[in-house]
């Protein structure tokens, strides 16, 4: 028996998707072809969140059958995909002469996608869609709330399976009117293996940082930007330093707008034990993270937040906004879900991670053990029941 031909769309390569496209190509009855929109992230470029160069030290391309589709409106330097960009000139030929099974789709607010999930339906294809958007997301107001499932009335007829990245997107695909019977959840995963093997206890990023291994540390790992809400994070910090007998550490990875108000904020104050390191790789992330002792994500609108993640693979406690998709289903008995932008709020939930040794220490092993059931054995058993394959 032939295995499952399945074509897989996506605007352009993802560093967070690369290992999990390896493992599928892995699999012996999945032949995986991948169709890139775009070749703009394998060129170092302008991320304007960032407000810096982005060059990724992870490999893109290896493990995995892929081609890039030629188009019109190419994606620039700097610029993002957007609706009517690009729009791929060949997506035709390439779908009826690759004699695919299935047509996998990342994100429907392209044209090109919708084009391609009409054209695979047309050709006798099954047909995938998975988006990251969830209703904490977006607010939106009744007549946007109304014409979107009015648009997806129509998206439904030509998608047989939607794959959920999580809980609420999960929701999100049901507030839309899709039948909770077509959509299976496919978790939203990083590359363990990257994340968990940082190769040192953590001692050596502790010393590059000049923080004590008996000093707690807490780390906030996003763009600095408003909808992160660092200042909360500063704000919340600065009370703790009054409030605990002993001084934890912070450590700020990432780059953005807010980077010189942060600068100006933590020396106003007098903050101590502040380091603000800018934009690291996924591996230096990797070592930070096992040498921390939590995470803090405080953002105002996270779809999901891969970061959380990370960190858990890194063994770090949790403590997420009410706001961050992941927290749903990773952030258990392993943290604290607080209301996003009530700075008290977040600071008696890092002083109650923080306050115990043993209870740190149960918390740092649930995250270990939660995340090792949110990977990408996950993603490819869920894969394989959307394709109608048996179970390995």
């Amino acid at each position: 028996m032939r295995p499952a031909r399945l074509a897989y769309l996506v605007t352009h390569p993802i560093q967070y998707q690369a290992p999990l496209l390896r493992r599928i190509a892995a699999e012996p009855d999945i032949e995986l072809t991948v169709l890139f929109e775009s070749d703009h992230s394998l060129r170092a470029h302008v991320d304007r969140e960032f407000g810096r160069t982005i060059a990724w030290d992870v490999k893109l391309l290896d493990g995995y059958r892929q081609r890039f589709l030629r188009s019109w409106g190419s994606v620039g330097r700097g610029q993002l995909p957007s609706f009517w960009r690009p729009v791929s000139s060949d997506l035709a030929t390439v779908l009826h002469a690759g004699g695919f099974d299935a047509l996998w789709v990342h994100g429907y607010s392209y044209a090109n996608h919708l084009a391609a999930l009409m054209l695979a339906k047309r050709y006798g294809m099954k047909t995938f869609l998975r988006d990251e958007a969830t209703e904490l997301s977006r607010q939106r107001g009744s007549v946007k709330t109304m014409s979107k499932r009015v648009f997806f009335a129509l998206v439904d007829r030509i998608v047989d399976r939607y794959l959920a990245i999580g809980r609420a997107n999960f929701r999100h695909w049901e507030a839309l009117g899709v039948a909770p019977g077509k959509i299976i959840t496919l978790p939203y995963a990083v590359d363990g293996r990257l994340f968990s093997s940082a190769g040192t206890d953590g001692g050596e990023t502790r010393r590059l940082f000049g923080i004590a291994n008996e000093q707690k540390l807490i780390v906030f790992s996003a763009k600095l930007i408003d909808r992160k809400r660092p200042l909360d994070v500063l704000n919340a910090f600065e009370r703790l330093q009054r409030g605990m007998d002993r001084r934890p550490a912070l450590v700020m990875a990432g780059d953005g707008d807010l980077m010189p108000a942060i600068r100006q904020t933590a020396a106003k104050s007098g903050l101590q034990d502040v380091h603000i390191v800018g934009f690291q790789t996924q591996k230096q992330l990797a070592a930070l993270y096992t040498a921390a002792d939590v995470l803090v994500l405080p953002s105002e609108r996270e779809s999901w937040g891969l970061v959380v993640n990370e960190a858990m693979y890194g063994g770090c406690a949790i403590v997420a906004s009410d706001r961050v998709g992941a927290a749903a289903d990773l952030v258990r008995d392993n943290g604290i879900v607080y209301p996003v932008g009530d700075v008290a709020a977040l600071t008696r939930a890092l002083e109650t991670v923080l306050e115990s040794d043993m209870a740190l220490k149960k918390m740092q092993r649930r995250s270990r053990e939660i995340i090792a059931e949110w990977g990408f054995e996950q993603d490819v058993r869920a894969l394989r029941q959307a394709l109608d394959l048996p179970a390995r």
